[in-house]
């Protein structure tokens, strides 16, 4: 079948009635139709739609070496560096879609999925109870169906401290109860599924942490209709309706969940590995997979970076206040955040490597870099839209007050130099959405910790930067 269109995508959420709560209530009926999910879903399936437009398919999409069929280009194991590169305009192609606002855009998870697969033989080298055939099956199939997914890593945070016991009887943290002829049972839950409930699958994979039990150490993808699996969201961000009002959260709010594991059985087919430590620590850290999946990311952010960049300078334009040197000094300092971004990441591609399976991976050591200094400049961009649109960004009338008796007010008083009123409210609402709302400041809080800890991102990159070259230097000097 190869790639599908929006309607195809939708149908096949709206069908799979997967258990999914909001504000204690479960969901009945239609995903799609839902208000917490409706903007997010229409917006997901255009991205669908647009691998499918004839100008663009060459561009988004690969034929099956198999069966000729079109595949999205984000599950290409590349070959050549080259190869990364069209990847990476793909994803600029979605991420501009949606202003880089997409978190979890498909081209994340299947970059995830292909990496696995990728990778697979990792987990031949004498490890128990692994099986590296089950993740290739599952990227044969990601391709054939272009199926959605999502993944939990993250435990609840129940206790923070390095010396954490769970004490509870009953597990909080999802883990291995049973292992019978079917498969594992998993009982537990884990945190942070963005769009959880919202795709055809979950990767569920452990992340690994210190005291680490066998019995939570294990990697399985399953459909997020599965017996006994359900999603608890958090309060929905959608303020609305109206693109006026609500220009981002009404489109991209994506929606996070709990997902609890209420005696899952995982098929034996679907395992990727269970009860074994080593395998989740080797797996996660030499595989192919932070390579991928950040090389994408950074690709989002770089665009989210831009559309950021670009409201800025129009609020600077509106409200005629170029002239002022702290305001070129502000827009200077998210130009350079931008450009350095781009540089890393084409630095990543320049000196990327074919891996010992054949596949070339963009090199780590910039991708590193970049995702250490994105989490800090985001929210600073945040705070200068925030002081280059001072009171602008408070008093704020709804698309409705415009439609009123009281429209020649509004009108008159909130114009600006070279916009009507209400053009002048259009951009500062949408300046608002992104850096102010409750949408908003989750970006913010998403894009802080995407990675991980920013702390512990820090403290493994200079653990694993060849420092010691530069020492040797200084001690030839000294000598």
């Amino acid at each position: 079948m190869g790639i599908i269109n929006g309607k195809k995508m939708l149908d096949r959420i709206d069908q799979m009635n997967t258990e999914i709560w909001v504000d204690g209530d479960k969901i009945q009926g239609k995903l799609s139709e839902h208000p917490a999910f409706k903007g997010i879903l229409q917006t997901k399936a255009s991205l669908y739609d647009l691998q499918n437009e004839q100008e663009l398919k060459e561009q988004m999409t690969f034929k099956s070496p198999e069966t000729g069929e079109p595949i999205g280009l984000s599950y290409l194991q590349p070959k050549t560096k080259e190869d990364l590169r069209r990847k990476r305009k793909m994803s600029e192609i979605w991420a501009r879609h949606t202003h880089g606002m997409m978190g979890r855009s498909p081209d994340y998870m299947n970059n995830v999925i292909m990496s696995f697969a990728s990778s697979s033989a990792l987990l031949l080298r004498g490890k128990e109870n692994c099986f590296p055939e089950n993740i290739l099956t599952l990227y044969k199939q990601a391709q054939k169906e272009d199926l959605s997914f999502t993944h939990t890593f993250i435990t609840p945070q129940i206790n923070r401290s390095q010396y954490n016991f769970d004490s509870s009887n009953e597990p909080i943290s999802a883990k291995v109860i049973d292992r019978n002829e079917k498969g594992i049972v998993i009982k537990g839950a884990r945190l942070l599924a963005t769009q959880g409930g919202l795709t055809d699958e979950v990767l569920v994979y452990t992340a690994p942490r210190k005291f680490m039990e066998p019995a939570e150490s294990f990697a399985f993808s399953i459909p997020s209709n599965t017996k006994g699996l359900r999603f608890i969201c958090r309060e929905s961000f959608v303020g609305g309706e109206s693109n006026f009002d609500h220009p981002l959260s009404s489109r991209y709010e994506e929606m996070d969940s709990i997902v609890v594991f209420d005696n899952v059985l995982v098929p034996w087919d679907r395992v990727f590995f269970y009860d074994n430590i080593d395998a989740a620590v080797d797996f996660m850290f030499h595989s192919s997979f932070h390579h991928f999946a950040t090389h994408q990311v950074l690709t989002r952010q770089i665009v989210k970076t831009e559309f950021i960049l670009g409201i800025a300078e129009l609020l600077v334009e509106t409200i005629n206040v170029s002239e002022y040197q702290h305001i070129q000094e502000k827009l200077s300092e998210m130009i350079i955040g931008l450009e350095t971004m781009k540089a890393l990441v084409e630095q990543a591609e320049n000196h990327a490597e074919i891996d010992e399976w054949g596949y070339m991976r963009p090199s780590l050591l910039p991708l590193q870099v970049a995702s250490n200094i994105f989490p800090r400049i985001y929210p600073r961009f945040c705070e200068i839209v925030q002081l280059i649109g001072a009171s602008g960004m408070v008093t704020l009338p709804t698309e409705k007050a415009f439609e009123s008796e009281i429209s020649a007010d509004l009108k008159q008083y909130l114009q600006a130099v070279n916009k009507s009123a209400d053009e002048r409210v259009k951009l500062f609402r949408l300046a608002w959405d992104l850096t102010m709302s409750s949408f908003g400041t989750r970006q913010t809080q998403y894009e802080r910790y995407f990675f991980g800890d920013p702390v512990q991102l820090a403290s493994n990159l200079y653990r694993h930067y060849p420092l010691t070259k530069y020492v040797n230097n200084i001690n030839d000097f000294l000598a």
